[in-house]
């Protein structure tokens, strides 16, 4: 990045000092230029203010400058003084542009290169009262001749200004490169780091995708050590349940208690593999979901028939209420998530309590609403409940078959529908989970979001 850097910085100000060479050049020249012919209008007026030929040529020799050429022509082109060469050996000068714009104006202007590049020479003609004209010329460097004359002064400025050019680009390559590679270099603490007003937001960007993927790197190590650990219960009991049978220590009803005992540890073992499977699709989801318009009444009608049974056999009544009202979604994720909360709700209810699953519009968005009476949640394990392995009481948790994940996955589906989600809850008062989703309407889209 540097190197590219020096380079196009170096480019950039090497053009810029050639581009001005050629144009301060260019200005110097016309200017001079313009002083050559102004010099010689001067000179051609002084010599027309003279009426009578005679005293025009004692003029010219007498008070001729030495560089100035004076040329006498008639109306015809021939040449009748020449300050300078034979008029019997000069050609006829009718068709020179001088001479036929003084003719036709009254002055006449021309600049003429020689072959060789190295001299121009620059005519003034004017109209005198006899009808002659009068001509006066002078040669000179042209801009050619000027610039290699020059050349070794254009040279070593042209080194100079290099010279300075490459130590202004490091300069300016460090001084904005040097605060990212000074970020780059300690992360952790990229607020002491001074930067440039303009590299602010860039630097609080990068300083909180760090974070992010700290965040996130801490998460995935947590998540795998929970995971190791919620594993290893069930699967010490099956080997220990299992051990006992295999060495013939157990029989009768022992062996059917073993049994058991290696039943629900593979049912608990079977759970939690697949709530795992299902978080982690839900983690790297990077596509986007297509979804439908589809009725969260009906969808929430179907989870509470479903869960009728489950709810009878914890003595616990769940009921429903609501109008239709259609969601954009995916059908296997709604049905999900409406199943871990009405679950959850029984899981975690009193003997005798009650579930009430409601489904309406408020304020124009479509609305799920889980109220029950049970157990509650402490206020100060509210903000972590949808975290993962996450358990208020585990005893009771672990008693009820609960992975600890149902409410994560809940979250990952609520922000998948870029849905907000509200908990409310009071310990032995019971708990209100409330969904709100996007209206319904052509602008909704369907993009999934990270979920965390």
């Amino acid at each position: 990045m540097k190197k590219k850097i020096n380079r196009q910085l170096l480019l950039i100000s090497s053009m810029a000092v050639i581009i001005t060479l050629i144009l301060v050049v260019s200005v110097f020249y016309r200017l001079f230029q313009q002083q050559v012919i102004d010099d010689l209008k001067t000179y051609a007026h002084v010599l027309a203010s003279i009426e009578n030929q005679e005293e025009g040529e004692q003029v010219s020799y007498g008070s001729s400058v030495e560089d100035v050429r004076i040329t006498i022509i008639n109306a015809k082109g021939i040449v009748v003084y020449d300050s300078n060469a034979s008029v019997e050996e000069m050609d006829n000068h009718a068709e020179r542009p001088e001479v036929v714009e003084a003719l036709e104006n009254g002055e006449g202007q021309s600049i003429r290169q020689s072959s060789t590049m190295k001299m121009n020479t620059y005519y003034y003609t004017i109209l005198l009262n006899d009808g002659n004209v009068l001509r006066v010329a002078r040669e000179s460097h042209s801009i050619w001749s000027i610039i290699y004359n020059a050349l070794p002064v254009i040279l070593v400025t042209l080194l100079v200004l290099f010279v300075v050019c490459v130590g202004l680009s490091r300069f300016i390559t460090k001084s904005l490169v040097g605060p990212i590679e000074e970020m780059a270099a300690d992360m952790d603490h990229m607020e002491n780091v001074s930067v440039y007003e303009e590299l602010v937001p860039f630097a609080e960007t990068i300083q909180q995708q760090h974070e992010a993927i700290l965040k996130n790197a801490n998460m995935r190590q947590e998540f795998t050590a929970n995971v190791s650990h919620e594993l290893k219960t069930p699967l010490a009991a099956i080997s220990g349940y299992s051990e006992l049978i295999e060495s013939g220590m157990a029989s009768g009803e022992d062996v059917v208690r073993f049994a058991s005992g290696i039943h629900q540890s593979a049912n608990r073992l079977l759970v939690l593999i697949n709530d795992i499977i299902r978080l982690s699709e839900l983690d790297v989801m990077d596509q986007e979901v297509p979804f439908e318009t589809i009725s969260l009444y009906d969808i929430a009608r179907d989870s509470v028939d479903m869960l009728q049974v489950r709810a009878e056999n914890r003595s616990v009544i769940l009921t429903m209420e609501g109008n239709p009202c259609n969601i954009l979604g995916d059908r296997q994720m709604i049905e999900e998530l409406i199943y871990n909360l009405c679950d959850n709700a029984i899981c975690y209810n009193n003997v005798g309590g009650s579930v009430h699953v409601i489904v309406e519009m408020r304020n124009g968005h479509p609305v799920l609403e889980v109220k029950d009476t049970g157990i509650g949640i402490p206020e100060k394990h509210q903000e972590r409940i949808f975290e993962r392995f996450y358990r208020v009481d585990k005893s009771r948790s672990k008693s009820t078959g609960g992975t600890g994940l149902g409410l994560a996955i809940v979250k990952h589906i609520v922000a998948v529908h870029n849905a907000t989600i509200e908990l409310k809850s009071e310990v032995g008062k019971g708990t209100d989970i409330t969904i709100t989703f996007q209206e319904l309407s052509s602008d909704t889209v369907s993009s999934p979001k990270d979920a965390e």
